[in-house]
């Protein structure tokens, strides 16, 4: 058990801190890069949602609590931003980021389960070699997605790519459980991953997109969001 958190420690503190690493080398003061970024983070997060944590949560007979969770997330986040980002310029970029780290850390704890578990049956350590590769490059986008709104609403670049990298500590916490216990129960599975997503998709069509938008009007963070939504799958997949 030991050897399998350790390598779910690697998988989910490394690649999302190389993902914020990497967020972190963008200018602050270009504006373009930053709107290239941000709408590129944009997209990676609708990859997740979609094809990840929308996907794992919804099963026959869930559509309406999945629903109900992404429509608690949104609203959520709506009221935690309307309060928190009173009277600062860039607060609102700031925030988006603190939501998506919180979110992406609860979506990591099933990631953590997945090793874990991968790693409990006897003769399974090369799956869950494998299943740790995976993940941790599905999560450096992931980091990207938190420490680039960070970096641009004014954060300290060592802080964002931290916070990054904190958010994968929750993957250690979800194998424990994955080897101990398998998986969590199908209701609570769907109500943290749907509420999850809401968070996500409000960051996203709230917070990161219209600022992408603001800082440069052109086709190309368009095409950046795209871009993201398919390097998520590809990675994702």
């Amino acid at each position: 058990m030991v050897g399998a958190i350790l390598v779910t420690a690697a998988a989910g503190i490394m690649g999302t801190g190389l993902g914020g690493a990497a967020a972190c080398g963008f200018r602050r003061d270009s504006e373009r890069e930053a709107s290239l970024f941000l709408s590129f983070a944009a997209g990676v997060m609708v990859s997740v949602v979609c094809f990840g944590l929308l996907t794992e949560a919804a099963a026959p007979g869930t559509m309406l609590p999945v629903a109900v969770g992404v429509l608690a997330g949104c609203a959520v986040t709506g009221i935690l931003n309307a309060l928190l980002s009173l009277g600062r310029p860039k607060g609102g970029l700031i925030l988006a980021g603190l939501v998506m780290a919180a979110a992406i850390a609860l979506h990591n704890v099933p990631e953590g389960m997945v090793i874990g578990a991968s790693f409990a049956g006897e003769g399974m350590a090369r799956q869950g070699w494998t299943m740790a590769a995976v993940i941790g490059l599905h999560n450096v986008p992931e980091g990207m997605a938190v420490a680039a709104p960070l970096v641009a609403g004014g954060t300290r670049r060592w802080k964002a790519a931290g916070l990054a990298a904190l958010t994968g500590a929750p993957t250690v916490l979800g194998a424990m459980l994955g080897y101990g216990l398998g998986t969590l129960g199908p209701t609570a599975l769907t109500a943290t991953l749907s509420f999850a997503a809401g968070a996500m998709l409000y960051v996203v069509f709230g917070e990161l997109l219209p600022e992408a938008a603001g800082l440069w009007r052109s086709k190309l963070p368009a095409l950046a969001a795209v871009a993201g939504v398919l390097v998520g799958m590809a990675i994702g997949g």
